[in-house]
């Protein structure tokens, strides 16, 4: 039956294969496209005459020990370190208590509003650049860590709001209800019963918000002045325009360790990305 059912089958016009062909042509290219540039820093990191094509290395960890070892790229690594990590830290925790408003309180104009907050991140950031850095000059908070993670965190809330209130609407309030019955608080429910229910959706606006914050050039380019407060993102970029003569070794192992803070999140955050859903964000 199998044989007659192949034998039955039209062989593939030209213009099919001519189809086919061009499709499976235009994928290599995107994949070579795509992985050209990762060859590039991986292979030239460990090479001890890196340049600027692809070639393989004359392996060394010299570059890694460079990195490490001067006096500028520790202070980056360390600058972006902190600041992801608290403006993610910040993020979350308006994000819960904001998002547990939005879903268990019905009031007037909620769905105008959650999608009012959604229009923040339609936005384009250049566009609000100038006046987000007029504010902080007014609140003397630029050139400073706590301006730019308040900026960072406070661009980064409306996706975690959304994300956050669809996990929440998922838990039965019902629960919250008989813990009040046991003569706990709102905040010991939230703490008790929200918080650990809502662990995959929490763990997916953690990881969206931190690889946000840890990518993002344009803002800490323009309320940061001082050297020693710029992320490694500024920092890369300095290295590449601010001298005639570019150290490629150095310059690709720190584009290497630039990406393994947000790949090792990933790693561990992927399966509550999996889990969550933003399908409930837009019930209510």
């Amino acid at each position: 039956m199998a044989t007659t059912t192949m034998s039955r089958r039209r062989p593939l016009s030209p213009m099919v294969i001519a189809r086919r062909i061009l499709q499976y042509l235009l994928i290599v290219m995107l994949a070579v496209f795509c992985v050209v540039p990762f060859a590039w820093v991986a292979l030239t990191a460990f090479d001890a005459d890196g340049g600027p094509t692809v070639s393989l290395p004359s392996f060394t960890f010299g570059n890694f020990a460079s990195f490490f070892t001067d006096g500028d790229t520790p202070r980056l690594f360390f600058n972006s370190v902190l600041i992801s990590f608290t403006a993610t830290a910040l993020n979350l925790v308006c994000g819960v208590f904001g998002a547990y408003g939005l879903s268990r309180y019905r009031f007037r104009g909620r769905t105008t509003f959650m999608f009012a907050i959604l229009l923040i991140r339609v936005i384009p950031p250049p566009a609000t650049i100038v006046a987000l850095y007029l504010l902080m000059v007014k609140m003397n908070l630029d050139d400073s860590y706590l301006g730019l993670i308040l900026v960072e965190a406070a661009s980064a809330l409306p996706i975690t709001l959304w994300l956050l209130k669809g996990t929440i609407d998922a838990v039965p309030f019902e629960l919250e209800e008989a813990a009040w019955m046991d003569g706990s608080t709102r905040f010991g429910a939230i703490r008790r019963i929200v918080l650990p229910l809502v662990g995959p959706g929490l763990g997916a606006a953690a990881m969206l918000t931190f690889m946000a914050i840890w990518g993002d050039f344009l803002t800490p380019l323009v309320l940061l002045q001082s050297p020693d407060l710029y992320p490694l993102s500024i920092g890369l970029f300095r290295a590449f325009t601010a001298f005639n003569q570019v150290d490629w070794g150095v310059l690709a192992a720190s584009a290497l360790v630039y990406m393994v803070p947000p790949a090792v999140l990933y790693v561990i955050m992927r399966k509550h990305l999996m889990r969550s859903s933003l399908g409930g964000a837009i019930k209510g």
